[in-house]
């Protein structure tokens, strides 16, 4: 599905990531983790064409259907949306069909629009005001908006950013049933080691360079993480250490970096 070979990018006088390569299949589901600035956003960003690679190469195709072009849903992490619009949450999720703000939804729009709602359990939210939604709620309708198109790529960046913990856990079980339903290829930015541990197919662990991808139990081991992160700090083991040898207990029972 993508395959991402001795990637480097250069922002500005400084490079963001440097010779990071790594391949994901149909129906993988790649957590992406590392420090903040370390390259992860901006890995997501250059897959989407906003950014220029410095050198190296993005191969983005699905080889068992052979389609050169898939199609790809996006989850940014900053929403540049102003909640003060006075708009609905079925019109943000029309704007993926329509690439822009539409000024009427044609019925044909609103049907493709409650469907990919209700995948996502936000079909009751189709006619609530934008800015009466809970940060959960509108990560729900982003989502949607995402996969409304039923892409073949979906990039998420930390979506659980902004939400409680309750609703953190809601998004990530929609998110284990919409991959099972659709195996879509997903690459998320994330800071949840749990995530990573149990739910993810692989883990990429980058700090403007992979330091290890692969399985959680092979990729999250104790040198990987140190050299990603500089330290393994609460001794970062936030994964039982019977499960996953190589990295011990959190202190307290941690499981944030």
């Amino acid at each position: 599905m993508i395959r991402v070979n001795d990637l480097s990018v250069r922002l500005g006088d400084r490079d963001v990531l440097q010779h990071l390569s790594f391949t994901a299949d149909r129906g993988d589901y790649v957590a992406i983790l590392g420090p903040n600035g370390g390259g992860k956003s901006t890995l997501l960003k250059t897959i989407l064409g906003l950014h220029t690679p410095s050198s190296g190469r993005i191969q983005i195709s699905d080889a068992a259907s052979h389609q050169e072009r898939v199609h790809i849903g996006y989850v940014p992490q900053i929403k540049s949306l102003d909640r003060t619009f006075p708009a609905r949450a079925v019109e943000l999720v029309v704007t993926a069909i329509r690439n822009r703000w539409p000024a009427i939804i044609t019925r044909g729009e609103r049907r493709v629009a409650l469907a990919a709602m209700e995948r996502v359990g936000a079909e009751a939210l189709a006619d609530r005001s934008v800015s009466s939604l809970s940060g959960g709620e509108l990560q729900r309708i982003y989502l949607a908006r995402a996969v409304i198109r039923e892409p073949d790529l979906l990039l998420l960046d930390e979506p659980e950013s902004g939400i409680d913990v309750t609703g953190t856990k809601d998004l990530y079980t929609l998110l284990e049933t919409f991959h099972r339903a659709t195996r879509t290829c997903i690459l998320m930015v994330t800071h949840d080691w749990d995530v990573a541990t149990y739910h993810a197919s692989h883990v990429l662990l980058v700090n403007v360079r992979a330091f290890a991808f692969g399985p959680a139990h092979e990729a999250l081991n104790e040198g990987a993480i140190r050299n990603t992160f500089g330290h393994v700090g609460h001794e970062h083991a936030m994964l039982a250490g019977a499960d996953h040898p190589g990295v011990g207990k959190a202190a307290g029972g941690h499981r944030h970096v």
